[in-house]
């Protein structure tokens, strides 16, 4: 009886026609064990590709970024001019073009692109006096980044000010300065609250 451990060459040939592996010399075993293989083979030849499998992972697809990037830019062109409703449609129109990245592209993609997105969308829905909006614009903005979102927490306490929510407010400027290191918009920001709270505004 051989051992576990002895390692046996076998003489295995591949068809180069019907790519079928035979054994010279052969055993009823051997034989038997490589007819399944071969069935196996050739059953999974003819199952095909499911409908609606995705394709192996790629690079993220560079004309839905330029393309996202290009809303986002005609967005700041047009937040710039003043057409803040404008502004607002064309970054709608980018975060709806970022979430509707194909599933096996980097999540970490869409949560960045989304974050920039809405904090400016949000910056757009201020200007315009619509704090709610703003508001839960921003507040999605930094779920996705905490970290390095001044603008999105800044963005946020701002519309908790503007709609009377000074605790609140005071509240997110506290953790966004925990994120932002201390960001001077912040601190000022900060100080805003703390006078509106004391009254001294």
């Amino acid at each position: 009886m051989e051992s576990a451990d002895t390692f046996t060459l076998l003489p295995l040939e591949l068809d180069p026609q019907t790519k079928d592996l035979t054994a010279n010399p052969s055993s009823p075993a051997l034989n038997k064990e490589l007819a399944a293989l071969n069935a196996l083979h050739r059953s999974l030849l003819t199952v095909g590709t499911p409908t609606g499998t995705p394709p192996p992972p790629v690079p993220v697809n560079p004309t839905r970024s330029a393309q996202i990037g290009k809303l986002r830019e005609s967005g700041n062109n047009e937040f710039r001019k003043g057409h803040h409703a404008e502004a607002v449609k064309l970054y709608t129109l980018a975060i709806g073009m970022a979430l509707n990245r194909p599933h096996w592209e980097p999540a970490g993609l869409v949560g960045e692109e989304l974050s920039g997105l809405l904090s400016n969308r949000a910056q757009a829905n201020m200007a315009q006096g619509n704090w709610a909006e703003g508001k839960v614009d921003a507040e999605a903005s930094v779920e996705m980044r905490k970290a390095n979102n001044a603008k999105g927490w800044w963005r946020r306490g701002k519309c908790l000010l503007e709609m009377g929510r000074l605790e609140e407010a005071g509240e997110v400027v506290g953790q966004g300065l925990e994120f932002g290191a201390n960001e001077p918009d912040l601190m000022q920001l900060k100080n805003e609250i703390e006078k509106r709270k004391t009254g001294v505004l």
